[in-house]
C-alpha cells in the first residue's frame, strides 16, 4: 500500500464567488450533473475509513471546490473526528484546504490552528489584478475580503500558502506581483498559469483566458531573477515551481504531479462520493467508481489504467529537447488539442523553452545545493504526487550559497 493523497470536493462545484476563468465551473457544465451536491456525513465517514485502510505511512486529505468552506465548519470537525476514529494504523495524516477565503472567520481560524490544517488561499495579487476576474456573485470585488482573511490567519498562526493564477494581466506585472508578496510577508507561493478549457461552452474563443506563452516566459524570467537573487542572500520566500525544479535537478521526483510528465491516480472525490483519477478529469467518462469501492480496486481498475496510459505519449521534439529532464512534456491537461485521444506539445512549450534557456545554470546550481541537505525532501518519501492546486508548505531549505 502506498502513501496517498485524496482530493475531496465536499461542496462539489458550488462556489460563493464567480471567477471568470474558473476551469471547474466550465468542466462541470459539460457533464451530466453540474453539481454533485454536498457531501453527506455517511459518505465522508466511508471515504475516511477507506482512505486510511488504503494508505501506508502517510495520508493527505486535500479539500477543494468549488468552495469547500460552503460545506460548513461542522463538516470539517466531523472529518477530523473520523480520522481519529479510524486511524488505528498510526498514519501521519495531513489536512489541507484550498479556499477563496470569503467565509473564513475566527471560528474557522481557531479550528485550523488547533487541528494543524494547512490553508491554500487564492489571491491573484494586488487589488487591480485580483479583482479583474475574482468577483463575487454580484460582480463585486473580493480583494479586501481576502486580505482580511490573511490577517486573521496570521493572527491565529495558521500555516497558509498563497495560490495565484497567472493571467495575462499578472504576467505583464511580474515585479509588481513579486514585491506585493514581499511586502505582505508571504513565504509560500504557488503560481498557476491560467489555461482555458477546451470545452468552454459559451461560443467564444476558447483561449480568451489563457496566458500568452510569450508573456508568460517574460514573467517567469523576471520572477525567477528576483527570487533567485533574494534566495541566495538568505531570504526564504518559497516558490513551489522553483522548489520542484531544484528537486528535479537534484535527481528527485517533483512533488507536483503535473511536473513529472505523466499522470498518476491521486483520486479526486466529488460531493456524492464518486471518484475520479484527477481534478482536471472529474468527468463522466473518467468516473472510476465511488467511495463504497476500495481505493486499491479503483486504482487498479480498467478505467484507471486507461487514464494512465492515455497520457503517456511523448513527442519526438520532447525527447530531443535539452530541457526535457526538467519539463518532461508537462501535464497532460496542457497537451490536449481538443481532438479525441490526441496530445500535442504543451501549450506553454514556447514559454518554457525561453525560461529554461534563461535560468538553467542557476536551477542546476540549486540542485547541487539541495544534494548537500539531509534528509532529502519530503516528497522523495511520498511518491504519490500532489495535484497542482493543492496547498503545500516549503519542502526544503537549501543551504546558503558559498
Amino acid at each position: 500500500m502506498p502513501a496517498a493523497s485524496i482530493l475531496i470536493k465536499p461542496a462539489s462545484a458550488n462556489c460563493n464567488i464567480d471567477c471568470k476563468y474558473c476551469f471547474y465551473k466550465c468542466l462541470s457544465s459539460n457533464r451530466e450533473e453540474y453539481s454533485k451536491g454536498f457531501m453527506s456525513k455517511d459518505t465522508l465517514e466511508k471515504l475516511v475509513a477507506n482512505a486510511i485502510e488504503y494508505a501506508d505511512g502517510y495520508l493527505s486529505f486535500a479539500f477543494q471546490g468549488g468552495e469547500p468552506a460552503l460545506a460548513g465548519l461542522d463538516f470539517f470537525k466531523q472529518a477530523v473526528e473520523f480520522q481519529k476514529k479510524y486511524n488505528t494504523k498510526g498514519l501521519v495524516i495531513e489536512n489541507t484546504l484550498q479556499t477563496n477565503g470569503i467565509l473564513i472567520d475566527r471560528a474557522w481560524a481557531e479550528f485550523f490552528q488547533e487541528n494543524k490544517f494547512l490553508i491554500g488561499l487564492s489571491l491573484d495579487g494586488p487589488k487591480k489584478i485580483h479583482d479583474r476576474y475574482r468577483l463575487d456573485a454580484a460582480s463585486g470585488p473580493t480583494f479586501l475580503k481576502v486580505m482580511n482573511t490573511v490577517q486573521l490567519l496570521k493572527q491565529y498562526r495558521v500555516d497558509f500558502n498563497i495560490l495565484t493564477v497567472v493571467t495575462n494581466k499578472a504576467a505583464e506585472n511580474p515585479s509588481y506581483l513579486y514585491h506585493f508578496y514581499q511586502r505582505n510577508g508571504f513565504p509560500y507561493i504557488q503560481l498557476i498559469p491560467c489555461m482555458d478549457e477546451p470545452n468552454r461552452n459559451d461560443g467564444e474563443n476558447v483561449n480568451r483566458f489563457a496566458v500568452d506563452p510569450v508573456k508568460y516566459s517574460r514573467f517567469l524570467n523576471c520572477f525567477f531573477d528576483l527570487w533567485y537573487e533574494d534566495f541566495m542572500r538568505g531570504q526564504d520566500m518559497d516558490i513551489r515551481m522553483f522548489s520542484n525544479l531544484a528537486q528535479m535537478a537534484a535527481g528527485y521526483p517533483a512533488e507536483e504531479c503535473g511536473m513529472n510528465g505523466r499522470c498518476s491516480c491521486y483520486f479526486a472525490v466529488e460531493g456524492d462520493g464518486s471518484v475520479y483519477p484527477c481534478d482536471f478529469y472529474c468527468m463522466d467518462k473518467w468516473k472510476l467508481g465511488t467511495v463504497e469501492d476500495s481505493f486499491s480496486d479503483l486504482g487498479s481498475s480498467k478505467r484507471a489504467k486507461e487514464f494512465l496510459s492515455s497520457g503517456d505519449m511523448i513527442l519526438e521534439k520532447c525527447k530531443t529537447c535539452p530541457y526535457f529532464s526538467l519539463c518532461r512534456g508537462g501535464c497532460r491537461r496542457w497537451r490536449e488539442t481538443g481532438e479525441k485521444e490526441r496530445l500535442n506539445l504543451n501549450y506553454l512549450c514556447p514559454a518554457y523553452e525561453i525560461f529554461f534557456e534563461h535560468c538553467m545554470e542557476r536551477i542546476e546550481k540549486l540542485g547541487r545545493l539541495l544534494l548537500q541537505t539531509t534528509p532529502p525532501p519530503a516528497s522523495f518519501y511520498f511518491p504519490n504526487r500532489l495535484p497542482e492546486n493543492t496547498a503545500r508548505k516549503q519542502l526544503t531549505t537549501l543551504p546558503p550559497s558559498k
